[in-house]
C-alpha cells in the first residue's frame, strides 16, 4: 500500500466495542467504522492497545481484521501478535496479514525480551518478517503494555533502508527525538505517525506523516482540521494544538472506557464493557469531564475553526 504524501494523515487506534455480556459487537463496529470516517480519518489502526488486543482471541483478532478490511471504504492496517514465541507470533501474524489488510504492523516489544542485546531484536525482526508474504507492506507500533520498546536511530535507519516498512506509531513523547528519527527517514518510505499530541503540531512542522493516538477516539475532527490547515492556517494551530493537549489529559482518566462514553454519547451504539477495565468504575465525574470535552469540541468547531 501507498500512503499518501506531503498529505498529513489522521490514523485513529481503533476500539474494539463488546456487547454487555462480553463478546464483540460487529454491529457497533460497522457503526464505529462510519463515525471515524465521517469525522476525518484517513486510515484505521486496528488490533492495537486500545481495541484491547492482549485481550482478543486470535480467532476474533482475524475476524475483526477481515470485518473491517470490508466495511471500511480508507486504509486499515492491523497488528495482531500477542505470543512470546516467534513462531506463534509468524502465524498470528500471517493469519491477520490473509485478510487483506493493507499493512501488517508489529509490535516492537513482542520481538524480545525487555532487556535483550539491540542484535537480539534484530534477528528476531528478520525471522519474523523473513517468513510472511514479502509483498506485504509493514510497520512498527511502539506499543507501551506490557513494556515500550523504542526503535534507536541505528535500527530506524537500517529498517528505512530496507524499503518494505511504511508506518511508525512513535510513542517516544519527545520532539528532539522525534526530530532526529525524521531527519534518518528523510526521503525513505517509512512514515513517522506521532502518538503524542503535546508534541504533535511541532512534529508535523518537522515532517511527520500524521496522528495516530488515543485522542482520535474522542474528537477525530479537530486532529483532521489540524493536519489539514497547520500550515495554511498557523495561528489558529497554535491555539489549536493547545486546546488539543490540554483535552487529551482525558486519556488518562480510566481509558478505554472513558472513549467509549465519549463514543456513546457521539451517537455510537457502543457498550461501555471492557475486557481490560471494569466499566462499572467510570465515576460520574469523569463522564461529566468527557461531556465538557464534548462542549468544548463543539464550541471550537462553532468558533475557531469556522470558516
Amino acid at each position: 500500500m501507498e500512503f499518501a504524501r506531503p498529505t498529513r494523515e489522521l490514523w485513529p487506534v481503533m476500539l474494539t466495542p463488546f456487547t454487555s455480556s462480553g463478546d464483540v459487537d460487529y454491529d457497533a463496529l460497522a457503526r464505529m467504522v462510519d463515525w471515524y470516517e465521517e469525522n476525518g480519518s484517513t486510515g484505521l489502526f486496528a488490533i492495537c492497545q486500545s481495541s484491547e488486543v492482549f485481550y482478543l482471541s486470535l480467532q476474533e483478532r482475524v475476524r475483526i481484521a477481515a470485518f473491517l478490511k470490508k466495511r471500511a471504504h480508507v486504509p486499515v492496517i492491523a497488528s495482531g501478535h500477542v505470543s512470546y514465541a516467534l513462531e506463534d507470533q509468524i502465524d498470528e501474524l500471517r493469519r491477520v496479514s490473509d485478510t487483506g489488510v493493507d499493512a501488517v504492523i508489529l509490535i516492537t516489544n513482542r520481538l524480545a525480551e525487555e532487556h535483550a542485546a539491540p542484535e537480539v531484536w534484530m534477528d528476531h525482526l528478520h525471522q519474523v518478517t523473513d517468513a510472511l508474504d514479502p509483498a506485504m507492506p509493514l510497520g512498527f507500533y511502539e506499543c507501551p503494555y506490557p513494556y515500550k520498546r523504542l526503535l534507536s536511530l541505528d535500527e530506524l535507519r537500517q529498517v528505512a533502508a530496507d524499503g518494505r516498512y511504511r508506518f511508525l506509531k512513535d510513542t517516544c513523547c519527545d520532539l528532539s527525538l522525534i526530530q532526529q528519527r525524521l531527519q534518518v527517514l528523510s526521503g525513505s518510505s517509512l512514515g513517522l505517525y506521532n502518538a503524542n499530541t503535546a508534541t504533535l503540531l511541532s512534529s508535523l512542522r518537522a515532517g511527520a506523516a500524521g496522528f495516530s493516538g488515543v485522542m482520535a477516539n474522542f474528537h477525530p475532527e479537530l486532529y483532521a482540521w489540524l493536519l489539514r490547515h497547520f500550515e495554511a492556517q498557523p495561528e489558529k494551530a497554535e491555539t489549536l494544538q493547545s486546546i488539543l493537549t490540554m483535552a487529551s489529559l482525558i486519556e488518562m482518566h480510566h481509558y478505554p472506557v472513558c472513549a467509549k462514553y465519549a463514543m456513546q454519547r457521539a451517537g455510537v451504539p457502543i457498550d461501555l464493557y471492557s475486557r481490560t477495565r471494569n466499566h462499572h468504575e467510570l465515576t460520574p465525574l469523569v463522564c461529566d469531564e468527557v461531556d465538557q470535552l464534548a462542549r468544548l469540541t463543539a464550541y471550537v468547531k462553532d468558533t475557531l475553526l469556522r470558516d
